[in-house]
């Protein structure tokens, strides 16, 4: 099935085309959801309500070629949502100055594979991990994040450092010092 045709399907809901939709994009939509979650089972609440998201609003999309960012934009969102309702007042820190010093920190990073990432990511405190997706991963600019997870925007730059520096130290500590360093 072409992307017109799942989304055309999925719309009507037709069970081949949401089998189709969901085949394609389980896999990358469940890391998606690990990134923003504390573990397995927060990933897979996030990632059910994602696809009723889906499922529910795939008939307002109006071109094929826009699927895949629709996607996941509905499990960014659902992400956020799920860590508001669940935890929202959990490790925000004060606005504080940011530490440029650990602006290299992400030169290491680039350089793990998607695995190893998750699992450093995976131990930052919950507002680190939100900002540092947002950021990092999802491209969002520090005034967005702060408008989506209500914090201000020098939480949102105070919490990407922290996050920043606290995965130097990780990776410091498995050996990974500098860009292309083992």
């Amino acid at each position: 099935m072409t992307d017109k045709e799942i989304i055309k399907g999925c719309g009507k809901g037709n069970k081949v085309a949401q089998e189709s939709l969901y085949t394609l994009f389980a896999n990358r939509m469940m890391g998606l959801c690990r990134r923003y979650s504390q573990n397995r089972e927060e990933a897979e609440d996030i990632f059910q309500d994602g696809f009723v998201k889906v499922f529910g609003g795939i008939s307002k999309l109006s071109s094929s070629e826009k699927l895949e960012p629709w996607l996941k934009r509905v499990f960014v969102n659902t992400a956020i949502t799920y860590y508001h309702k669940n935890k929202k007042h959990h490790n925000h820190f004060d606005s504080e100055e940011l530490d440029l010093s650990q602006s290299h920190a992400l030169d290491a990073i680039e350089h793990l594979s998607q695995q190893e990432l998750l699992v450093f990511v995976n131990e930052l405190p919950e507002g680190y991990r939100m900002v540092f997706n947002l950021y990092v991963m999802e491209g969002f600019k520090h005034n967005e994040i702060a408008k989506v997870l209500d914090i201000s925007t020098g939480t949102s730059k105070s919490q990407l450092s922290k996050a920043k520096a606290m995965l130097k130290k990780k990776l410091a500590q498995v050996g990974i010092n500098q860009v292309g360093q083992k």
